[in-house]
This record gives structure tokens, sequence and C-alpha cells, in this order.
């Protein structure tokens, strides 16, 4: 997928045009009336998951008393 931008519209949004870029999207920046293409923006790697450590582990369960209260007295 392409986007295109102009310059101002660059400065402005750069942070949401890098996202973009991460994400795999390609981003034409133009210049002038004419919007001539000047530039393009991509990410050098896309940009991978963040992993929730235990949460991706398919292995990983609670036990089934995770949620049952300390009967014990034990802090």
């Amino acid at each position: 997928m392409k986007t295109t931008a102009t310059m101002f519209e660059a400065k402005t949004n750069l942070s949401a045009l890098v996202k973009k870029a991460q994400a795999g999207e390609t981003i034409i920046i133009t210049s002038g009336r004419e919007k001539t293409p000047v530039a393009k923006l991509s990410a050098i790697e896309r940009r991978k998951p963040k992993r929730l450590g235990v949460c991706y582990n398919p292995k990983f369960k609670l036990p089934a008393d995770f949620f049952e209260p300390d009967l014990d007295g034990e802090e």
C-alpha cells in the first residue's frame, strides 16, 4: 500500500508516517504545486510484534487455584 504526503504533511505528521512505514507501507513525499514525488519513506526492517512473555507461551497454564485466597495466612 502506498501513502502520499506533501512536504508540509510529512513535517507535521512524521511520527505517524514512520509508524505506517514500519507497518509495511511505502510513503511517497511530494513537493511543489504539481506535487512532484521527491522522496520515498520506507522501513529498514518491518516492526516485529511485541512479545508479552508468558502470554505467548502456548504451554503455560495458570494453576487451578491461582485466584483462590491464601488460607495459610502467609503473605
